[in-house]
């Protein structure tokens, strides 16, 4: 693997290392690409604060870090700088603002709560909510609509274990409106390495059934978890078994 987007840091409150450290781990594992995307802080409009990404005061840093280490380590390895965000409706064109005022390169889709963080349970616990399923299928689509996003990591996030027919019909219409969109969709090493429920056979055998390109994004939460190649060849497999052709690398949105 020489190329991947997904990458997080100590900055978002539940990943350990810092970006130089997390580079020197790509360049030992022979990634020419390493990019950042590392939880975006949200814009919020009380005093809700995440425990699970940087706020808004620390993206500059954030950004200006990674400038600095592209200069340090230019013709070594390339260092796109980008974000993994949620699709909030009611406050997204606030949060295009501060990432554009920041220089921010590209945004991943990693949608890990629905409507916005606080009021929504965490989209990977097992649910058999129905209209849960479907709030999730119609919020990834509306985000693709944007435009803005360079690809949707972990589209099978959700962990739905209800009635497998309502799983296949709106699961497909994702993958039929990723298909559409020419959306590119990703799998996870993160999940592949330790067994959770995505990358899920289930869903990639639909993304198969409609056409959908994949691409495999590292997720790495630790510099050790920068190359785990038994994951990666997991996830390579499934997209086999499923027909899904796995692209080595997409080119970036830029927002």
């Amino acid at each position: 693997m020489k190329w991947n987007l997904h990458t997080h840091t100590s900055r978002c409150h539940h990943a350990s290392g810092t970006e130089e450290e997390m580079i020197l781990a790509a360049i030992r594992a022979g990634i020419d690409v390493m990019g950042f995307a590392d939880h975006a802080p949200m814009i919020v409009r009380d005093d809700f604060v995440s425990g699970i990404r940087m706020t808004p005061e620390e993206l500059p840093g954030y950004v200006d870090v990674l400038r600095e280490l592209r200069v340090k380590y230019a013709g070594v390895i390339e260092i796109p700088i980008g974000l993994e965000a949620e699709y909030f409706p009611d406050v997204f064109e606030d949060f295009l603002k501060m990432v554009r005022r920041e220089e921010v390169e590209f945004l991943i889709l990693g949608q890990h709560y629905l409507g916005n963080e606080k009021d929504s349970p965490y989209v990977g616990t097992q649910t058999d909510n129905e209209d849960f399923l479907r709030f999730y299928v119609d919020q990834v689509c509306e985000a693709m609509d944007t435009g803005v996003f360079t690809y949707v990591a972990h589209p099978d996030l959700i962990q739905f274990i209800g009635d497998e027919n309502v799983y296949e019909q709106e699961m497909r219409r994702l993958a039929r409106h990723a298909a559409k969109k020419n959306m590119v969709l990703e799998l996870n090493v993160n999940g592949a390495r330790d067994d959770r429920n995505y990358p899920d056979p289930r869903f990639w055998k639909i993304a198969g059934e409609e056409g959908c390109q994949a691409v495999i994004g590292i997720d790495a939460h630790h510099p050790k978890f920068v190359d785990t190649p038994a994951a990666e060849e997991k996830c390579r497999r499934i997209a086999a078994e499923a027909g899904v052709p796995v692209l080595e690398r997409v080119p970036l949105v830029r927002i």
